[in-house]
């Protein structure tokens, strides 16, 4: 798997090294790319009330935000697993990527057993909830 996008992947990759899964044993890590070549890492991190886990893709883009980077700023976003074939974001982690990302923004996905995929935030949510729904 090389792509443009392959040294992203590998902090990715780097940054699932620090999940909290013990429920799910279910390991992600993520990384975001930012225009000034700032990366941005997050791992999901479970709790025994599981409606309070976050997922890594989530925690990434969260912890760029609180940086002050915005949607225009992103470049990139990576999501990795171990699972085959490659996993994708949850429901909650699809709306958050269509609120928080421009639409068009790469999101690739891989996998440890070799997967790779390369999306979007508009291809992952097409018909998304947005503020001009409001």
């Amino acid at each position: 798997m090389k792509s443009t996008y392959q040294s992203l992947v590998d902090a990715a990759f780097a940054a699932q090294k620090n999940a909290y899964a013990p429920y799910s044993n279910f390991h992600i890590g993520a990384a975001l790319l930012t225009r000034d070549g700032h990366t941005v890492i997050g791992a999901n991190i479970e709790n025994a009330s599981y409606g309070l886990t976050l997922c890594g893709e989530r925690n990434a883009v969260f912890s760029a935000y609180a940086q002050g980077y915005r949607k225009e700023d992103i470049v990139a976003l990576a999501i990795v697993s171990d699972s085959n074939p490659v996993a994708s974001p949850c429901g909650a982690c699809r709306q958050v990527l269509i609120e928080l990302l421009e639409e068009n923004t790469p999101v690739i996905l891989a996998s440890s057993k070799g997967g790779y995929q390369e999306t979007s935030a508009k291809e992952l949510l097409p018909f998304a909830f947005t503020k001009e729904q409001l």
